[in-house]
């Protein structure tokens, strides 16, 4: 957890960030906190305790970098094993800005001999079924509630969330699922100010929400106390009366359900090996699509406005029903190569 801040800058200098900059390091100041050459050292030392012990294990790093290029030193041979791709999560729902960051992080992290990784969503930032489909520039590190100028557009972010995770899960590398985004949950927004727990809200005199919306306990059922969290019916923060649909109980078995794609998806990566595959980008295809085989798969991924016509091959998991000749927009088709 914030594996690039342990270590200060020599002499300790002074440092105001910004009013509209990251508060992780994910900008590209040269913030005296975050990414000092020393943290390195720490990771080496660690690499070797690991490597006392029998079996196998692995560091992960929580490092919010501003590009894939410096994300990769966490990863040396004898550092870190892995580490969150933020500038891929980060990225926004457009066509050429996620072919140039997949593009970049499968060049800077194989370079030093470790796995790209993917991520949409973690416990920091606004849950991606909300966040690819707001009406305003997401507010990293604010949150969103009832006032916030952004509000999400829910059937729009759910079909972009599912759209964006089959866009991942075809890529090389480890990928990483948050809590929850499987039942395709949006961003909790309602929540009595009383309740909110996330020491941004009170730090900032209730002027920015924080992260709570993204952590409220899972929906497991769709009826009983806290939806099955637990038998009592006490939850740390309390869930909306909508998630019941969103519940485990209520998504497994139904085919079209988010739950059911996770699991189609990820069955799919395991029987192509897509995590050891490489990627062969695809031409023809227009500015809003991303398109690329993986061995012996071939994904297409709308990001645009308009349907798009799909090469021939059978159809082997899609992010939307009944998809066949034609791919709509916010979609993204896997097809035998």
């Amino acid at each position: 957890d914030v594996a690039h801040g342990m270590i200060k800058k020599a002499g300790l200098p002074d440092y105001v960030p910004p009013v509209d900059g990251g508060s992780m390091g994910g900008e590209d100041d040269d913030v005296p906190y975050w990414g000092q050459p020393g943290v390195h050292e720490i990771y080496r030392d660690w690499h070797e305790v690991l490597a006392e012990y029998d079996g196998d294990r692995a560091l992960c790093a929580e490092a919010w970098l501003p590009t894939p290029e410096k994300t990769a030193l966490w990863v040396r041979p004898d550092e870190m094993h892995q580490a969150f791709n933020f500038p891929y999560l980060t990225t926004e729902w457009e066509a050429e800005p996620l072919r140039q960051v997949i593009v970049d992080s499968l060049r800077a992290f194989p370079a030093v001999g470790a796995p790209a990784t993917w991520v949409l969503s973690n416990h920091d930032v606004i849950r991606h079924a909300s966040r690819l489909a707001l009406t305003a520039p997401s507010p990293q590190g604010e949150g969103i509630g009832p006032l916030s100028a952004a509000q999400p557009i829910p059937a729009l972010g759910l079909r972009r969330a599912r759209a964006a995770t089959s866009l991942m899960l075809a890529l090389p590398g480890s990928a990483y699922v948050y809590q929850g985004e499987e039942l395709g949950l949006p961003e909790a927004i309602d929540i009595p100010d009383d309740k909110r727990q996330d020491p941004t809200w009170f730090r900032t005199n209730h002027e920015k929400y924080g992260r709570d919306g993204c952590r409220v306990p899972l929906p497991w059922t769709s009826t009983g106390p806290s939806f099955g969290f637990n038998s009592t019916g006490a939850s740390w923060l309390p869930q909306p009366a909508e998630w019941a649909e969103h519940a485990r109980d209520a998504e497994t078995g139904d085919p079209d359900s988010t739950l059911s794609l996770y699991r189609d998806l990820l069955a799919t990566r395991r029987a192509h090996g897509l995590g050891a595959g490489a990627v062969e980008w695809l031409d023809g295809f227009g500015d809003d699509v991303i398109a690329f085989r993986n061995g012996d798969v071939t994904v297409v991924a709308n990001v645009g406005a308009s349907p798009v016509a799909l090469p021939a091959g059978d159809v082997l998991v899609a992010s939307e029903p009944g998809i066949e000749k034609t791919l709509p927009a916010d979609t993204t088709v896997w097809l035998r190569a």
